[in-house]
């Protein structure tokens, strides 16, 4: 095993917790020229979700660093001239394009994997690359059938061969139409430069292991192993020829990694005032937002509803470079309903209703309603700023 440097820079908690918020895109002037795409290139991965109740996730995340982008907008910034594609990373993920050859290790690992859970139809891989070859693009339902029944797993042979295919980099996801996958043949959709480049997975862990720490600012072997889910081994066999350099932060237990360039200047800046996806990358790691925030944070989409704390999908938010409450949405014609808000006190008031407002208006809603609060004596007060902010 390779033998690393000594870390020779200390980093405050409180230092860390502004280069991780630097670094993410949420301290400091938004880069609004570069836009959507920067925000993708910035973190590397944006998380897709099938959860919708504001928006999708992966609106949700541009629209924290940047504001009221135009959700339109959002979407043609991803797909338009193939500026991202859709792959296995932290889960699925939209990844910048130009990150295509370093995914090669995956595409390998899975053309090598010797067992599925769904068994591949002899000759049906073979007839969608020829469909798609001649009619594509094309969703599974125009393939032939996504699902045998109305079981969500219970997928068709045609479905099986076109998901296999897009894991190999045969097939790629073009868009999303309806939430349904559009596949494409990946020759007609990668840039040739790109398509052909195929670094071996020694080149491509590095650059994976870069990039993690590039956007995460700073983080322990977990948090970068994590970010693209990779294996600790294989961060342990990349990260002293990453470029990251070793770092001791103040409470941390576990040695950690940082950008040099991030600590080359200090985090300086406004901070966002937002709400969150519980997929966003800030927070998608449960250790590591209890580590960095002191913030406990479970999506409870798949609890039953009498055992739910904070609600369906509580959505953090972030004011000052902290995590000061929850709040769980929904919509109702063009009134934004907070059904739960929890505040962690009185001080958290004034942000929540900012970032409510701001909620609000990006979704074409013109009001907010607050059902409840935890603690409930926050609700008049809530509501009161809200009615100011509104007019």
């Amino acid at each position: 095993m390779t033998t690393l440097p000594r870390p020779t820079t200390t980093l405050t908690a409180d230092e860390a917790r502004r280069i991780v918020l630097r670094a993410q895109g949420l301290l400091g002037a938004p880069d609004r020229r570069a836009g959507v795409r920067g925000v993708l290139r910035r973190l590397g991965a944006v998380q897709l979700d099938t959860i919708s109740v504001l928006a999708r996730s992966h609106e949700l995340v541009p629209y924290a660093r940047l504001g009221a982008v135009g959700r339109g907008a959002v979407e043609a910034a991803y797909w338009t001239d193939t500026h991202a594609f859709e792959y296995w990373s932290h889960a699925a993920c939209l990844l910048p394009i130009e990150e295509w050859p370093y995914f090669a290790f995956r595409r390998r690992a899975f053309r090598d994997r010797p067992h599925w859970h769904h068994e591949l139809p002899d000759g049906v891989y073979d007839q969608v690359v020829k469909q798609l070859r001649a009619e594509g693009p094309l969703t599974a339902t125009e393939l032939g059938g996504a699902k045998r029944t109305n079981d969500w797993w219970d997928w068709s042979g045609t479905k099986i061969a076109v998901e296999r295919a897009l894991m190999y980099g045969e097939v790629v996801c073009v868009e999303r139409r309806g939430w349904k996958r559009v596949y494409d043949l990946a020759e007609r959709a990668v840039p040739a430069a790109l398509l052909h480049d195929e670094p071996d997975d020694t080149e491509c862990l590095r650059r994976l292991v870069r990039l993690a720490g590039e956007a995460l600012g700073v983080g322990t072997r977990a948090d970068i192993a994590d970010y693209h889910r990779l294996r600790g081994e294989q961060v342990d066999s990349a990260i002293a020829d990453s470029g990251l350099v070793p770092v001791e932060v103040e409470g941390w237990s576990k040695p950690a990694w940082a950008d040099p360039a991030a600590l080359a200047a200090p985090p300086r800046g406004r901070h966002r005032t937002t709400l969150l996806s519980p997929f966003d990358s800030l927070i998608w790691e449960r250790a590591r937002t209890e580590r960095i925030f002191g913030f406990t944070h479970r999506l409870e989409a798949y609890v039953p509803k009498p055992k739910r704390v904070h609600g369906y999908f509580a959505m953090p938010v972030l004011a000052g470079g902290r995590l000061v409450g929850r709040v769980d949405p929904a919509r109702q014609g063009r009134t934004l309903v907070a059904r739960q808000v929890t505040l962690d006190g009185p001080k958290a008031v004034p942000a929540v209703a900012r970032a409510l407002t701001e909620a609000a208006s990006w979704v074409d809603c013109t009001d907010v309603r607050v059902e409840r609060t935890d603690p409930p004596e926050l609700r008049e007060p809530l509501t009161r700023e809200l009615a100011g902010l509104l007019g």
